[in-house]
């Protein structure tokens, strides 16, 4: 007990600290213009009528101006030549070396970091942010500064953050059970490895505070940007040590296995959707041998979360969540044989311990500050061997966050074949457990990375077989969710199920316009929003948000020589989807000629709109 209180109490001082330093900071950060109409209830008016070929470039390039069309056109010449694309880290750094720092930030903010970066900070980024608005797109702001490291460097960092410092001696499981897919491996060290996602590389814990202090700082920008209609978003890598994460998505494996062993109940999926009764453990138990009257074992049973439809979680997670139990406490389950009590985690030092509490602290502490701005905060998706605690995590921070809106928001990556099946039992536990649900939809961006990664180390390939496969699983989430939020509208007015389609895809986009139209959502529900990330798509954002949908854009900010990684994966990207940039290149062409021809090479988009 001596562990627990020590680990509490030094828990309780950093909390009160780290409020200490929120509340301080508050009244220093940028307040941008208020915008007080976005996202919420609206009377119908009449809106332009959205082009679903989106081909109607005067509609999508109306926030722009001759120049920076010109730019996005230059810079989608570029991200369709191969060459440059494989070698523009090599090249940025070669041309910051040749041209001084000066003149090379000169030279990005013309081309790369012009179109896919707002700004350095949040003052400079504020015009972009603004100028998006009064067009009908907000804004997530991201702040996007990376540490540029070799790849050797990358492997050190994880592989140092993702191994126990517990003697292996003293590991309850044993390393005859571990589970391969949720251990570190060199080979796969460096995260960033065909990746189009930021990656966070764990140094101490004092970076994972600078972290969240970063995200709350955008907390507080995007709470004075639109007024508690924004959303931010979060990757749990930055909040603590990715070992933990490790650990926790081993241990839920392991929980499915224990699940099954006891109920005789097939292991395949989720616990939640079984429907099993807790008293059937207790049956169990009794066939076992083992005494239920025990008090450890009558602890154990009613600490499961439960409701009249059966079982929910073997564990109650609530408590990891509030900080109050230790992970060796909680995750513990009586054995088969001799109805002991033993660790289904492998072993924890007490800092390792300190650590997650002080990771579920900065959880709480940007989740409390998000719902008291009244601003939406998206867990993003991570690594299949990272994302079962996350996942966890984040429906237990719902089931907190939650009750009155969704604040919290979890992302589905629908390249993953387990997508659909995740997607509904969240959707499922949200509605046992009366709290409202927040989602984002992906296709996922890991792939080439998670297909490898399966395949050396010998388990099940995690993602849908083919392109057209994941676009299928992506419209199956997605009815699901119009379907959920078609079922509570004539019930309440509440808006138990909200859903982010964050996608560059026409044709994903497409279906959810007219499945909203099917299942009688309104763009006015504001219930269904679009996201797309800044200088990408403009075609499909702005007809989009100029007829009245929710529209938003991923808004980058940070300096140009910290952003360098980002911008890189961005280039990546274009190159990767050669028909979207051709068809962009297309429009901004058509766009150019338009305006040359009609004599608006000085078009102003501020002045049209005044």
């Amino acid at each position: 007990m001596a562990l627990r209180g020590s680990v509490k109490n030094s828990l309780k001082l950093r909390a009160i600290n780290g409020a200490c330093r929120f509340r301080s900071s508050q009244a220093a950060s940028l307040v941008y213009e208020t915008h007080n109409d976005v996202d919420k209830p609206e009377s119908k008016k009449s809106y332009s009528q959205l082009d679903t070929s989106f081909t109607d470039t005067v509609a999508a390039y109306k926030s722009k101006s001759f120049s920076e069309l010109l730019r996005s056109y230059l810079v989608f010449s570029l991200c369709s030549s191969s060459t440059l694309v494989e070698n523009n880290m090599k090249l940025m750094k070669l041309g910051k070396a040749v041209l001084g720092k000066k003149l090379f930030e000169k030279l990005m903010r013309a081309t790369f970091y012009g179109q896919f970066v707002a700004g350095k900070d949040k003052a400079e980024i504020k015009p972009v942010v603004d100028t998006n608005y009064r067009f009908g797109v907000k804004s997530i702001l991201d702040y996007s500064a990376e540490e540029d490291m070799s790849e050797e460097e990358a492997k050190a960092k994880e592989m140092a953050s993702c191994t126990s410092s517990a003697d292996s001696e003293n590991n309850a499981v044993g390393k005859e059970t571990e589970l391969a897919r949720y251990q570190a491996h060199e080979e796969f060290g460096d995260r960033r490895y065909k990746a189009t996602a930021r990656t966070y590389f764990y140094e101490n814990e004092a970076k994972c505070d600078k972290n969240m202090e970063i995200f709350l700082r955008c907390i507080e920008a995007v709470s004075g940007a639109t007024h508690g209609t924004g959303f931010a978003a979060i990757k749990m890598t930055a909040l603590g040590r990715p070992q933990l994460l490790l650990q926790l998505s081993e241990t839920i494996m392991r929980a499915r296995q224990y699940f099954s062993d006891v109920t005789k109940v097939d292991i395949t999926g989720n616990i939640m959707a079984k429907h099993v009764s807790p008293k059937l453990f207790e049956r169990r138990f009794k066939e076992a041998d083992i005494s239920v009257d025990n008090p450890e074992i009558q602890k154990w049973l009613k600490q499961m979360t439960y409701d009249k439809e059966g079982l929910i979680n073997l564990f109650s997670w609530s408590g990891l969540i509030d900080a109050n139990i230790l992970l060796s406490e909680l995750f513990k389950v009586p054995n088969l044989k001799t109805g002991k009590l033993e660790p289904i985690i492998s072993a924890l030092t007490e800092e390792e311990e300190e650590m997650f509490f002080n990771m579920m602290r900065r959880l709480n502490s940007i989740f409390e500050a998000a719902k008291s701005m009244d601003v939406r905060v998206m867990v993003d998706a991570e690594q299949t061997y990272f994302q079962p605690a996350i996942s966890r995590l984040t429906m237990e921070l719902m089931t907190k966050f939650n009750t009155e809106k969704a604040i919290v928001f979890n992302t589905y990556q629908c390249y993953l074949r387990e997508a659909y099946d995740n997607f509904i039992l969240d959707l499922e536990q949200a509605e046992r457990q009366n709290f409202y649900f927040g989602a984002k939809l992906v296709r996922g961006a890991y792939m080439e990375q998670e297909r490898e990664r399966a395949k050396v180390l010998g388990y099940a390939d995690p993602i849908n077989p083919s392109y057209e496969a994941t676009s299928a699983m992506y419209e199956k989430c997605l009815s699901a969710g119009l379907k959920k939020i078609q079922e509570y509208k004539p019930v309440t007015d509440e808006k138990r199920v909200a859903v982010m389609v964050a996608s560059h895809n026409e044709d994903t986009v497409k279906y959810t316009v007219e499945k909203m139209q099917e299942y009688g959502i309104e763009r006015e529900d504001k219930v269904v929003c679009f996201g797309q990330l800044l200088g990408m798509c403009d075609h499909i954002s702005f007809p989009l948000g100029q007829s009245g949908y929710s529209v938003y854009k991923y808004v980058p900010y940070g300096p140009v020589d910290e952003v360098l990684p980002y911008l890189s994966r961005r280039a990546q990207e274009n190159r990767g989807v050669i028909t979207k940039i051709k068809k962009e290149k297309n429009l901004l062409f058509s766009e150019i000629r338009r305006r040359v021809k009609s004599g608006q090479v000085l078009y102003d988009p501020l002045k049209a709109i005044n």
